[in-house]
């Protein structure tokens, strides 16, 4: 028998009773390596999360790495906090609405990546019960949004800078560059010679100390959109002082896991751009919060990602539409990071540098059940009685 936690659990009368949920865990083979500050991805253990209510699935994704080396979360840690916590919190219940479920969640501290992907899947069912785009459902407004590229740490400049040529001859409107201390000026500047026109971004993935500053600001010399990340995940005071010796703004990213998170930072002067990874930021809801708090701020924001399959893509191409997402996300096509998705069809970018979004129901691509069965390496289901 499975224990309750905390309060009663919630059972109100609504649109959809949560029928039965099913946990996936699959490996999957990028099709190049991903280096960071923090470590080099080859292949990706993945998470997906299925909800059944009335007939109908929902998926999302769990966005959270191997290792505790991006936030403290894990694959491990999001499979037992949703098996053990949040499974028993929401199965069997009727909800209304999926804007109910962090409610349903609030007993759960932190692990916002495993939160994120079972809320996002409710999301997805209440567009397909409504017979609405995701998109169009979380109150978005741009059919059509533009796309940016992220490309890990190359062996050299030189190495950089073809990719870099491949990715703009494919249409992407924004290049993000990531670095870490040896690798940086060398590289930006580099990029910066070759495409002195192009909106050009780097990320540090707190690979830095404030001891760095007189290093960084050397790149307020580059023209960059932006520094995402610089100093520690999880200190935003330091970040404020740093922005104070810079021109170039400071994104944050790992520093922001709410909205008052956000406001936090906004207040203090630690970031001028905010990224918006609905993982770490808890699902959909949450995200909604962030961009409404930081359009009443004149903050702009845009969408990272996480070496995402097409199921968490998906739900990032919705929460991009917003209207204030007003940068280019890290939101690429599908066949940048596998040779096969796990969605139909995949995700494309045009030779403009966008992604025309989808107007199916719920997140606007069909599921591939079979490849992912074959790519299943663990799987556990629970049923309402």
């Amino acid at each position: 028998m499975r224990r309750r936690i905390g309060a009663q659990r919630l059972s109100v009368w609504g649109a959809m009773r949560i029928e039965a949920i099913t946990l996936r865990k699959l490996r999957m083979r990028l099709r190049a390596p991903f280096e960071a500050s923090f470590g080099t991805t080859w292949e990706r253990i993945l998470v997906l999360v299925e909800v059944s209510a009335d007939g109908l699935s929902g998926w999302g994704e769990v966005t959270a790495p191997e290792g505790p080396f991006y936030n403290p979360e894990t694959v491990g840690t999001s499979w037992h906090i949703t098996r053990d916590f949040l499974v028993p919190l929401f199965l069997g219940n009727r909800i209304g609405s999926a804007c109910e479920i962090p409610a349903l969640f609030s007993p759960i501290r932190g692990h916002e990546m495993a939160r994120a992907a079972a809320e996002n899947a409710v999301w997805d069912i209440e567009a397909q019960q409504k017979k609405l785009p995701l998109w169009k459902l979380l109150g978005g407004e741009h059919a059509e949004i533009p796309c940016g590229v992220s490309l890990g740490i190359q062996s050299s400049p030189e190495v950089l800078l073809e990719k870099i040529a491949q990715e703009l001859a494919a249409g992407y409107q924004r290049i993000k560059i990531k670095i870490k201390p040896g690798k940086d000026l060398d590289y930006a500047s580099a990029v910066r010679k070759a495409h002195p026109d192009t909106m050009l971004s780097v990320d540090a993935n707190s690979a830095y100390t404030l001891a760095d500053t007189g290093h960084l600001k050397r790149l307020d010399d580059l023209n960059l959109l932006m520094i995402e990340q610089p100093l520690w995940w999880d200190d935003i005071l330091s970040h404020a002082k740093l922005q104070k010796r810079l021109r170039t703004a400071i994104c944050l990213d790992e520093s922001i896991r709410h909205v008052r998170d956000a406001a936090a930072a906004i207040e203090l002067g630690a970031c001028r751009i905010i990224n918006v990874k609905l993982g770490r930021v808890g699902g959909h809801s949450s995200g909604r919060a962030i961009q409404e708090y930081c359009g009443a701020k004149k903050i702009p924001v845009w969408c990272g990602g996480m070496l995402e399959t097409g199921i968490g893509r998906a739900h990032n191409v919705a929460l991009s539409t917003l209207p204030g997402f007003t940068l280019p996300g890290d939101v690429s096509a599908s066949r940048r990071y596998w040779d096969e998705d796990i969605i139909d069809p995949p995700i494309e970018v045009t030779p403009r540098g966008t992604i025309v979004v989808s107007q199916k129901p719920g997140i606007g691509y069909s599921v591939r059940r079979d490849l992912i069965e074959r790519l299943t390496i663990e799987k556990e289901s629970w049923r309402a009685q």
